[in-house]
């Protein structure tokens, strides 16, 4: 989503309720209002790069995501997918992913790779 884009949302009285929940999703996952530079191109490069994170973050759940937990906010998909600890081990042939404890199982990880995989490529 694009600045001008995110900006008439917020003024858009339409769809009041999915802007609520973009405009908090934003808010609580990537940080998008926190534009604490003291100049005016870097707090315009910081929301353009909130934007961008959003952006991926929405891809990656409509795209990879499998439909049981597709409708998780951003907030949890980050604090129970993506921060989760572990550790890349190396073997005479092997690499073993070792990760934490969490809700990413090795069935939920997976099914999201396999979904990644079957995502055809643009042509060109």
């Amino acid at each position: 989503m694009d600045a001008d884009r995110f900006f008439s949302s917020l003024f858009s009285a339409c769809n009041h309720a999915a802007d609520h929940t973009w405009i908090k999703e934003g808010k609580q996952a990537v940080k998008m209002t926190r534009l604490s530079c003291h100049r005016f191109r870097s707090n315009q490069v910081r929301l353009g790069l909130s934007l961008l994170a959003y952006n991926l973050g929405n891809l990656w759940r409509r795209l990879a995501l499998p439909k049981r937990i597709e409708n998780w906010s951003l907030t949890s998909l980050q604090q129970r997918l993506v921060k989760t600890g572990g550790r890349l081990v190396k073997h005479a042939r092997y690499y073993w992913l070792l990760l934490a404890e969490s809700h990413l199982t090795k069935r939920l990880f997976g099914s999201m790779l396999r979904r990644i995989a079957g995502l055809s490529l643009p042509a060109g």
